[in-house]
């Protein structure tokens, strides 16, 4: 049979999906929390040629060690390079492409399990769904790319043996060791998949250490040893990850560390997934591999334990979900897939969405009709114009603010206005953080606590802190200096 070159409606369910989040990514606009402190920190290591060792950006724990520079800086030079060719623009859609390929190889994988262009999309769907919200650019992203790649990989392996595949998985891990801390997550998926060879031929009888099962060994120990290895802090890694992952800081004070919730749309959402995928691997005709077992097991349990973990299981589960959608419905058969519509129609709607992700690009993002919080580039909640402010004018330091602020405040306002805190949770002592939760609440005490830290300068936000910008303006010690939608700007009175 001959096989036809239009884009058929199965295919248009994909385009439309990997459009969808392209188009999306796109038109999300750069937050100020994490992103603007990698950017310097790459700025620093491409300056210096050096990966910083100790913090240098705050005055409340200057000099203290930070061993997270190590586990992000190819990632916190890549973006810095980025910005510094392109600006904000180059950043979001590198962004974009990077996102897209992720689950674009989630879908290549759910096709080939499946053998259906529509149930491949709709479990690219519900993974591109519980990751909507760790979209925000940052070293992160590259993670997701490489496991997608991991993840296809794995299952090119599963399919027809080869262990070539399976050494591309060290230069994958040595990139994702010296990107993000997520690294092991790598090795976990090769060890689900190591259960799974070695778990069919002990059903039958046979020899345990198959072709294929001493393949996969052999590519988590190597992926181990890049791991350890290949970093700047060699072993010292695993305690890295240790103490960051047991910092009760960053467990209470980070939203997205927090067990997902129904009261949240995507704490919602992952918790009715969760309950789908159960329900989904029990019914299903075709009995999940102990490996879909433990994927499930594995990153459910890390997403009810943390909302960063929510996006893990979608990426995780999209490859057996749509094995087993396949199962249920009895997906149809290639010749069908390829059947549906006017081909001039098709194409012609084809089209229409690669121009809309072509329009959507961030270079032509101010002509199009965003509502204003994706209208810009970079989120309206980041204090540029605040921070232009401070460095036109002087106020004096100590600078206290908040802590969203800081990350941008590193990036813009160094070394004139080192910060109180910022999104670098884990480097801050719990003392600290509880003395900027009270002043940022206007506690009782909060002018004396300013004043130990010898702080003269506010830069408030009205979101975050409404009763302290309050209190701050009728206060007879604090004189109003500036004020935007992002920020309050107030500079303690001279003494008479």
């Amino acid at each position: 049979m001959k096989k036809t070159t239009h884009p058929s409606l199965a295919h248009l369910w994909a385009i439309t999906i990997m459009t969808g989040i392209f188009v999306f990514v796109n038109t999300h606009p750069i937050r100020p929390h994490d992103f603007w402190w990698h950017m310097a920190v790459g700025r620093q290591i491409v300056a210096t040629h050096r990966i910083p060792t100790v913090d240098t950006f705050s005055y409340t724990m200057r000099g203290t060690p930070y061993p997270s520079y190590q586990a992000f800086w190819l990632m916190e030079v890549l973006l810095y390079l980025l910005y510094r060719a392109g600006g904000a623009p180059l950043v979001v859609m590198m962004q974009s492409l990077t996102i897209t390929l992720a689950y674009g190889a989630l879908l290549l994988a759910a096709q080939r399990v499946s053998r259906s262009w529509r149930i491949a999309a709709a479990a690219t769907l519900f993974a591109a769904a519980l990751g909507l919200d760790d979209w925000n650019v940052r070293p992160q992203v590259i993670a997701f790319l490489l496991a997608a790649l991991e993840l296809w990989l794995l299952e090119e392996h599963r399919r027809d043996g080869s262990p070539l595949r399976l050494l591309l998985l060290v230069p994958l891990m040595a990139i994702w060791v010296n990107a993000h801390g997520t690294f092991p997550i790598g090795m976990a998926f090769v060890a689900l998949a190591l259960l799974d060879a070695v778990w069919t031929p002990w059903r039958r009888g046979e020899r345990l250490l198959t072709r294929g099962s001493l393949s996969l060994l052999a590519a988590l120990v190597a992926m181990g040893l890049t791991a350890l290895l290949c970093n700047p802090r060699g072993a010292g890694i695993v305690a890295y990850l240790r103490t960051l992952t047991t910092d009760p800081a960053v467990q209470h004070l980070v939203p997205e560390w927090s067990p997902p919730t129904f009261q949240t749309w995507n704490g919602a959402l992952f918790l009715v997934g969760l309950l789908l995928t159960a329900a989904l691997l029990a019914l299903s005709p075709s009995r999940p591999r102990p490996a879909e077992i433990g994927a499930f097991l594995l990153f459910g349990l890390l997403g009810l334990k943390t909302s960063r973990g929510v996006i893990w299981f979608g990426l995780a589960m999209a490859v057996p979900i749509a094995r087993h959608l396949a199962a249920v419905f009895a997906a149809s058969s290639p010749a069908a897939e390829e059947a549906g519509g006017a081909p001039w129609l098709n194409r012609a709607f084809a089209a229409l969405l690669m121009a809309g992700a072509v329009l959507s690009l961030p270079w032509f993002k101010s002509a199009l009709p965003l509502p204003p919080p994706k209208a810009a580039l970079i989120s309206p909640e980041t204090p540029v114009a605040a921070t232009d402010y401070l460095l036109a004018h002087h106020p004096p330091p100590q600078l206290f603010h908040a802590m969203p602020f800081g990350s941008y405040l590193i990036w813009a306002a160094q070394p004139d206005y080192p910060v109180f805190v910022d999104s670098r949770i884990e480097l801050y002592p719990p003392e600290l953080w509880r003395d900027y939760l009270r002043i940022s609440a206007a506690d009782c005490d909060w002018e004396a606590r300013l004043a130990h830290y010898g702080v003269r300068t506010l830069m408030l936000s009205p979101v975050e802190q409404p009763a302290l910008v309050e209190v701050a303006r009728r206060s007879p010690q604090w004189e109003e200096r500036y004020a935007d939608e992002a920020a309050v700007i107030f500079v303690r009175r001279e003494g008479p």
